[in-house]
């Protein structure tokens, strides 16, 4: 897209657009980050980079620093309803991954709903993150588009020097072509489920996360994701994945 652009956001009316979309994304009801809080984790080392287009703030991803230098905790990607479908969610992980990769950072982690198709497509099978950790009810009861279920949450651990995620960035999708037994199914559409069937809903998010929780346990990693089956796939914690 050549009328789209991708930098660091400055000054207040930048950061206050952040603002505006998170609403736009997460709904009216819901706790957004405020501008001032991001500018002044941006001026501390944290990353706070948006996606333009003709001028107006289409998607951001904001991100600060740990305890660890090396690792940067990501905390918000948004992109406008309006301009999903079009990869910007991709570009600005893989701007976030240019802009730490620049300063020494070479691990990037954040928590993800495991149960959301679109979620899972980007984070593994698109950008080759892996995932052992299962936290229940993470965030307590949520409102907007998180309303209605447990909010449920899998860290996504980014290496961002890794040989998966440097196939990812030249292209490369699939490493193993899903040749494990071990799978776990979620919902092709856990939001339209949770409004058209609330109880078969959270009954999913249940067995998702028993399901996960057994094989964290067991030792496996989350590793992938097919889109076609709707499918994670999970390999041995002792699969080289830095």
């Amino acid at each position: 897209m050549n009328d789209v652009l991708i930098r660091d956001l400055k000054g207040m009316d930048e950061f206050r657009a952040a603002e505006e979309l998170q609403y736009a994304v997460w709904g009216e009801d819901e706790v957004v980050v405020p501008g001032d809080i991001m500018k002044v984790i941006q001026a501390e080392g944290g990353i706070a980079a948006g996606t333009f287009k003709d001028g107006d703030l289409i998607g951001f991803v904001f991100g600060f620093p740990t305890r660890e230098p090396h690792l940067q905790h990501s905390h918000l990607l948004a992109v406008h309803p309006k301009d999903r479908g079009l990869g910007l969610g991709a570009q600005l992980k893989w701007y976030q991954r240019d802009w730490c990769l620049k300063r020494a950072i070479t691990h990037i982690r954040w928590t993800f709903d495991p149960i959301r198709a679109v979620n899972a497509a980007l984070n593994l099978g698109k950008l080759g993150a892996v995932c052992t950790i299962y936290h229940t009810d993470f965030y307590g009861k949520m409102k907007g588009l998180n309303a209605g279920a447990p909010s449920d949450r899998i860290v996504a651990d980014w290496y961002l020097g890794s040989d998966r995620v440097r196939a990812r960035a030249e292209g490369i999708s699939h490493i193993s072509d899903f040749t494990s037994a071990s799978r776990i199914e979620i919902p092709a559409d856990f939001g339209t489920l949770l409004t058209n069937d609330p109880d078969f809903a959270l009954s999913e998010r249940l067995r998702v996360r028993e399901e996960m929780q057994k094989a964290f346990k067991s030792g496996l990693y989350l590793t992938n994701f097919d889109t076609k089956s709707m499918q994670y796939e999970l390999q041995p914690s002792e699969l080289d994945i830095k």
